[in-house]
């Protein structure tokens, strides 16, 4: 048996931070959030999926976040995602 793909990353995140992360995810990388399963949306979170690009971001009590584990994206255009990022007052690498 091997590895043959990469179904989906789980991201974690504060509890009630949803907002936020739909803002994130949905409103600026542009990835639509997905409905979760009723017997798994019950836990809070949200599912961002197109395609084959799944980002899920499930809610930890005790959230501390991570200082060097993260999602590498592929993205089109790099300098117009660079910019609506500064401009909603995320840092980004060239800061």
């Amino acid at each position: 048996m091997r590895i043959v793909s990469l179904d989906h990353v789980q991201l974690a995140m504060p509890p009630g931070r949803e907002a936020d992360a739909r803002s994130f995810y949905e409103g600026i990388l542009g990835i639509p959030e997905r409905k979760k399963p009723t017997h798994l949306a019950k836990r809070g979170g949200c599912w961002f999926e197109r395609g084959t690009l799944k980002v899920h971001v499930g809610v930890e009590e005790d959230f501390r976040p991570a200082r060097k584990a993260h999602p590498g994206f592929v993205v089109e255009d790099l300098s117009t995602l660079t910019a609506a990022l500064i401009r909603a007052g995320y840092r980004t690498w060239s800061d």
